[in-house]
């Protein structure tokens, strides 16, 4: 096991939490460990992923992985440091016993694999996995895959550069965390996972800029993933909470300023993501957790062949606290709609 940490905090008895780098490394045992975890969650009732009982028994399996990883995660939780992301390399993906990588928008894994196992027991250690039911029919893991057709597509089945975002930021209940578990890379090896933190770009911003962002004079449109015609948020800040560190509320592809001084903000602040913004290129088993609360992502442009072996993603959502979003519910499930 391999993990970098910091203290972000001086005060007696901080917590540790991950450092810039947060990357945690399993190592072949703690890996071996994992994989054994997986394979008796495959095999738990049913096997139907969004199926209650099997979402009640992936929160049972995070407490069975390895100690480490576990750790690395609560730490996150508590703080997600100045990245506002957590690398977890090494799980048990085995590539050779991957079908092919889907070819359409609405794809989706309703039965329980390995990789399916591993992202939702990770997610239970965050808090509750959800899904909204116009995107992906509402299944809790969802497939990230190039479609034919849609390249220029700003969302989950394109290959142009995927513009920095919060996952729904239009929804009053989006995500508070994001996960992204690496089944395939592309073929060439240049599809990379962009992050960008509001704690990294808070000191770059202009006072003047700052002040415009704490602003409700912005407005943001569902994601196109949500079908034409999508609903879209009332004015809304970007930045909200204490100025010193701020939650984050922006889709730079789907947010519109309603004032001078807000379109001059949101073009910096664009700009800012591109300085402190970092790329990952994911591999096989890498699975990243992004705080959607004070972090952005987005992608690198890659080139699909669309010959059964392109990049293929699996994302499952996670909220902190489920009770917030009951009126969202039905019969208090994990599907918003």
């Amino acid at each position: 096991m391999t993990q970098t940490t910091q203290t972000d905090r001086t005060t007696t008895g901080a917590i540790p939490v991950p450092a810039r780098t947060g990357v945690h490394e399993l190592d072949p045992a703690e890996a071996q460990s994992a994989r054994e975890v997986a394979l008796r969650l495959v095999a738990t009732a049913g096997a139907v992923v969004d199926d209650e009982k099997w979402i009640s028994a992936a929160a049972a399996a995070w407490q069975e992985l390895p100690l480490s990883l576990r750790h690395a995660v609560r730490a996150f939780r508590r703080h997600s440091g100045s990245r506002g992301t957590l690398l977890l390399r090494g799980l048990p993906v085995a590539v050779d016993e991957l079908p092919a990588t889907p070819g359409h928008g609405s794809s989706v894994q309703r039965r329980a694999t390995v990789p399916a196992a591993l992202i939702m027991a990770v997610a239970s250690g965050l808090g509750d996995p959800i899904a909204f039911a116009p995107e992906k029919s509402g299944a809790m893991v969802q497939d990230v895959v190039p479609v034919a057709g849609r390249e220029e597509f700003q969302g989950n089945a394109g290959s142009v550069r995927l513009s920095y975002h919060n996952e729904n930021a239009f929804h009053p209940h989006r995500p508070d965390y994001v996960l992204l578990i690496c089944l395939r890379p592309d073929h060439d090896r240049i599809a990379g996972t962009s992050t960008a933190c509001v704690r990294e770009v808070l000191p770059l911003l202009s006072p003047a800029g700052r002040e415009a962002l704490h602003a409700a004079e912005f407005t943001t449109a569902a994601p196109p993933s949500f079908g034409a015609g999508g609903e879209r948020a009332g004015a809304h800040a970007v930045l909200t909470g204490p100025a010193s560190d701020p939650d984050l509320r922006v889709d730079l592809a789907a947010t519109r300023p309603l004032t001078a001084r807000a379109e001059r903000a949101l073009s910096e602040l664009a700009d800012v993501f591109e300085t402190v913004g970092r790329t990952e290129v994911l591999t096989t088993g890498d699975l990243v957790i992004v705080d959607n609360r004070v972090a952005v992502h987005g992608r690198s442009r890659f080139t699909p062949r669309y010959d059964g072996s392109d990049r293929w993603l699996q994302r499952t959502f996670v909220a902190a606290d489920l009770r917030r979003s009951r009126s969202h519910r039905a019969d208090d499930g994990h599907v918003l709609i």
